[in-house]
């Protein structure tokens, strides 16, 4: 499998310890911000249960992430998948613990609080969870604008 997707666009895998919340969230908005030029796909170390805090701020946007799976980065591994970018999206209390891909891909790392760790009531933890997506989100269109400034070296 080429780090290029058979329809030329570039391949990126976000990664983080479970696949449940900071991983899809970045994967459903590059496919939204730059799906014209990107495929993203998302994989943890371990295999999680979706957020619902993560799907109900994505649905805030217009983005529904409630039927995807959580994915195993291993089995991504064993199947061979390549990719020009994996982006590690852990926070720094778990980036011991983040997993990188094998491959030749570029690595990015991306530090975002886990929103599985937070704490308080539920709207306290929806407005954090909030706080996440629009970080991940500004990195997502950094990603986007500065890929294609370099024309496609970063």
């Amino acid at each position: 499998m080429s780090i290029e997707a058979k329809n030329g666009k570039i391949r990126v895998l976000f990664v983080c310890v479970h696949n449940a919340a900071r991983s899809q969230m970045a994967e459903a908005l590059l496919k939204r911000l730059g799906g014209d030029r990107f495929e993203g796909e998302s994989a943890g170390l371990e295999v999680g249960d979706l957020n619902p805090l993560a799907i109900e701020v994505m649905q805030e946007t217009g983005i529904d992430i409630s039927m995807n799976r959580t994915n195993s980065v291993f089995d991504f591994f064993k199947q061979g998948r390549l990719y020009k970018y994996v982006v590690t999206v852990c926070d720094e209390a778990s980036a011991q613990r983040c997993p990188l891909f094998p491959s030749h891909a570029t690595y990015l790392r991306w530090s975002f609080e886990d929103p599985a760790s937070f704490t308080g009531s539920y709207e306290e933890r929806l407005e954090k969870t909030r706080g996440i997506r629009e970080q991940i989100k500004k990195k997502v269109e950094e990603f986007i604008a500065g890929h294609s400034r370099e024309g496609g070296n970063r």
